[in-house]
């Protein structure tokens, strides 16, 4: 962990005054709090990815192969011909600037390296260096540089400080995808073995148990009875959920970080106390699995193949339980996968033939976005419950919450779920208030911590990237009175309750479920007294 300085010493330091010299000529300096430790190399070896060695940022001599230039140059090329739009992405940049100040991580730090455009350039510069013909010639005056060992560790720095949010492309007048550069670039340098362990470890685990975390079935099993009973206390309901039941209706995937660390607990609460009110009034049987156990995809931060693998687990897992479809939790890595890779990767007929189109049968709706991946997120199956009068709640029990909302960049940007998430909240909070425009919906700010960066390693880094976020519930905190900052994403979950602590202390964070839960009336049910939290309801402080 490193030595955080306090906010206002953070923010006291960011200056953007461009540098004096050319980019190329600012040596990279690997900075304590602002950089994710090397990936163990038993991880990598265990995901068989290449050169797996013991290796530190911070040494002057990373391990590297002795043809580990030949290496990054017969991987640009070959992804250079594999995937169309990352050539384009290299060839189009008129580096106009447009995206320069729109990255968190710019805005919070204020090095000239993440902006997006420059970002991309560290790539972009090699690449018309070493494969195109002008850059052959004319070198550094058509922007070429050659790759050495400063620029790979360059990479390697910068690449692992962008989250891979994409709103510097909603910017771009071209429509680059900085991204999918950022990557192309971790792919390049994971053929050398430069992962970082918040990425690698995870992976390797979801391989290895079916979840990031490592978490057995049975320890699985363990802490969702943990949380029945949590809810039996409060409520007087105890849910019944089901594991592994061929047969089922659903299978229902989510994050494993919502079994492990608080908020997201309470949104897993949120969970089984909606299933278990939808079974008793209505039939709907929906099981979890303790295999496919985890809704992200830490491999979409690694490279295409894993995030093809990990993908794959939750449908071989539906075709085994022999469920008609899947419900997705409140993640956002997991769902950009499945909303935008998902059919070129592993196939539009990758599902197994008897999963059907998802049909709610309580409501009747046909989820028609879903007729290609089979898989519903949860924010629009509640909506829909709600929209149709199926779920009885009381706004009342969250009268202590004045909530704002957070578009999680992966949902929002990624598959467009702006209004679901909101319509659900309205619905069961008495006092919301959206942030400024341009700093929500397509244009939201990451929470800092995406793409695998949510380490405690890189909470500098974090910081920093979390401030325009944090300004944002700032402004309505201080202008409206929030308290909450409500989100659907395991990492946001993660991350903005240290960034909030850090930066807006009067602010907590919480999933849309956990929201929902508090307001569900369960027909039966003792007067509640507590929240999910243990804290107590409006009007009951006293009793």
């Amino acid at each position: 962990m490193s030595d955080l300085p306090r906010p206002e010493a953070l923010f006291a330091n960011i200056d953007y005054t461009p540098p004096k010299a050319d980019w190329m000529d600012v040596p990279v300096e690997i900075k304590p709090g602002r950089y994710c430790y090397a990936a163990n190399p038993d991880s990598v070896n265990y995901l068989d990815l290449p050169n797996a060695h013991k290796w530190n940022p911070l040494d002057d001599d990373w391990g590297l192969p002795e043809n580990w230039q030949e290496i990054i140059f017969n991987g640009l090329r070959e992804r250079l011909h594999k995937y169309r739009s990352f050539k384009i992405f290299m060839d189009i940049c008129v580096r106009c600037g447009a995206c320069a100040d729109k990255c968190h991580f710019f805005i919070g730090s204020g090095d000239p390296k993440n902006m997006p455009v420059l970002r991309a350039e560290l790539l972009r510069s090699v690449y018309r260096g070493e494969f195109t013909t002008f850059g052959k010639i004319m070198g550094r005056f058509v922007g070429g540089r050659k790759l050495t060992a400063e620029v790979l560790k360059e990479w390697w720095y910068y690449f692992f400080q962008c989250s891979e949010c994409r709103r510097c492309s909603v910017f771009c007048p071209y429509g680059i995808d900085t991204a999918e550069v950022t990557i192309i670039g971790r792919e390049l340098i994971n053929l050398l073995g430069l992962n970082i362990d918040w990425i690698a470890t995870p992976v390797a685990n979801c391989y290895r148990t079916g979840n990031h975390l490592g978490i057995q079935p049975h320890a699985l099993i363990d802490m969702i009875d943990f949380f029945c009973d949590d809810i039996e206390d409060i409520t007087g309901i105890r849910p019944e959920p089901s594991f592994n039941k061929k047969g089922a209706d659903i299978l229902f995937v989510t994050p494993s970080g919502d079994v492990f660390a608080d908020p997201g607990t309470y949104t897993c609460m949120g969970y089984l106390m909606l299933f278990e009110y939808l079974k008793r009034e209505y039939g709907l049987d929906v099981t979890w699995s303790t295999y496919a156990s985890e809704g992200g995809n830490f491999g979409f931060f690694t490279s295409h193949e894993t995030m093809k693998r990990l993908n794959s687990k939750m449908y071989m897992e539906a075709d085994r339980l022999g469920v008609k479809w899947i419900l997705g939790g409140e993640c956002g890595h997991m769902w950009r996968v499945v909303h935008q890779y998902m059919d070129t990767l592993n196939g539009p007929d990758f599902q197994a033939s008897r999963m059907e189109v998802p049909f709610n049968p309580i409501t009747g709706t046909v989820f028609k976005n879903a007729a290609s991946t089979k898989m519903v997120h949860i924010a629009e199956f509640t909506a829909d419950l709600i929209k149709h009068g199926k779920l009885n709640l009381d706004k009342k029990r969250n009268a202590n919450v004045n909530l704002t909302w957070h578009d999680s960049c992966n949902t929002a940007r990624g598959m467009g779920l702006l209004e679901e998430p909101r319509f659900v909240a309205k619905s069961v909070v008495e006092k919301f208030t959206d942030m400024p425009e341009g700093t929500i919906r397509e244009q939201t700010f990451c929470c800092g911590g995406g793409a695998g960066l949510n380490a405690g390693e890189n909470d500098e880094l974090r910081m920093m990237g979390g401030l325009p976020r944090a300004n944002a519930v700032k402004y309505v905190h201080e202008k409206h009175g929030v308290n909450m900052l409500g989100c659907v994403c395991a990492i946001d979950r993660a991350v903005l309750p240290n960034s909030m602590a850090y930066w807006v202390p009067e602010v907590s964070v919480c999933g849309l479920h956990e929201l929902v839960a508090n307001a569900l009336v369960f027909p039966g049910e003792k007067e509640r007294e507590t929240d999910l939290r243990g804290e107590d309801l409006p009007g009951m402080e006293d009793e």
